[in-house]
């Protein structure tokens, strides 16, 4: 059985988002007079970051709190006297302007040129409509679907309902959710029923007890998830 539509996650699967957020996180600091604030900070900010995200997933904070409040932390944690709202928006600003396409993905986009693409991303519209705008693969998706825009985030169940009814999908069965992240993307897949593939570039052991139907390390192995469904799911490795 071959799947009718493809959801992919944005960042870290189709986009590099370490490099993206780098050259963001340095212009932005730059902005404000800290060229140095890459090298000083961004340890900091990857662990508060990290928090953030991860309360978000679990409904504990909403993607508008979060614009704001890693920095907030940020700057309380280094006592910087820098408005943490405003550097907020200035980030985003130019981290829309920021695309790292991963490698393998236009050739792998192109093979299911006759397939319904759709990008189902927990970032903000803006910003990720922009980066697609600017990419290779803009022209590529039926719909860009963002957390921002429908309420609700991956892994909640209520934002693959908002996929299904805004795209008229029915059939739950020929859905794929592709993406590097288990506890978003594959719990995602998992709360709502439908299979996934696990996006591992870097061999990533998993430890979890969240396991996606399949597992691939390269773009390249799409095609036989996709087109011949073949269960090749690799065992993890427990660490």
């Amino acid at each position: 059985m071959n799947y009718d539509v493809l959801l992919f996650d944005l960042d870290d699967t189709l986009f590099d988002f370490r490099e993206s957020e780098k050259n963001a996180l340095f212009n932005t600091f730059q902005g404000v007079g800290l060229p140095n604030g890459v090298t000083d900070y961004r340890t900091s900010y990857n662990t508060i970051s990290k928090v953030l995200w991860e309360d978000l997933e679990q409904g504990r904070t909403t993607l508008q709190e979060l614009k704001s409040e890693r920095f907030k932390r940020l700057f309380l944690e280094h006592a910087l006297d820098i408005d943490a709202k405003v550097f907020g928006n200035e980030y985003l600003e130019n981290l829309g302007k920021e695309i790292h396409v991963i490698a393998g993905v236009e050739s792998m986009l192109a093979e299911f040129s006759n397939t319904r693409l759709v990008v189902l991303t927990n970032g903000f519209t803006e910003v990720q409509r922009a980066r697609i705008g600017g990419s290779i693969f803009k022209d590529s998706f039926e719909a860009i679907i963002t957390s921002e825009e429908t309420g609700f985030q991956k892994p909640q169940k209520e934002i693959f309902e908002y996929v299904f009814e805004n795209l008229q999908i029915s059939d739950k069965s020929r859905v794929l959710m592709i993406g590097d992240s288990l506890s978003s993307d594959i719990q995602g897949g998992l709360n709502f029923g439908i299979d996934t593939c696990w996006y591992n570039p870097h061999n990533k052991g998993n430890t979890t007890g969240i396991q996606p139907t399949f597992e691939i390390h390269s773009w390249d192995e799409m095609d036989s998830v996709v087109k011949s469904n073949l269960l090749f799911i690799k065992q993890m490795s427990l660490k």
